[in-house]
């Protein structure tokens, strides 16, 4: 396979072949030039995903609601783990933030990742 160019993407047309070079590439031995024109790629497509299509930080209360339906329960099962029924309908109404206790007893029970539970202005 002939080696690609490696340069910053910046047409869909660039990353379409660079999404094609790294298929050709994805089973190159690590320690080859490849290997390593295979991670320049990947860091060349993340670079132009992360300028055309940027992606929102998530919503604590989106991440909460969709474990619930994940793990099929419903907002009354978060009483023991937020607090009161008042608490919780603050919470899930954004009327309340949550409190790191409150993120970390969500993490807990509920296997939330801290990263979905904390606020990207938080961070």
């Amino acid at each position: 396979m002939k080696r690609p160019t490696l340069r910053i993407i910046n047409t869909d047309r660039e990353y379409q072949k660079a999404l094609t070079a790294i298929e050709e590439l994805w089973d190159a031995k690590l320690g080859t030039a490849e290997h390593d024109a295979l991670e320049v790629l990947a860091l060349l497509v993340e670079d132009y995903e992360k300028r055309n299509f940027p992606m929102d930080e998530p919503d604590p209360v989106e991440a909460i609601r969709f474990r619930l339906e994940q793990v099929g329960k419903q907002p009354r099962d978060l009483v023991p783990i937020i607090g009161s029924r008042s608490r919780v309908s603050e919470v899930l109404n954004h009327k309340r933030a949550l409190s790191l206790a409150m993120i970390r007893r969500l993490h807990d029970a509920l296997q939330i990742p801290f990263e979905a539970l904390i606020p990207a202005n938080a961070r």
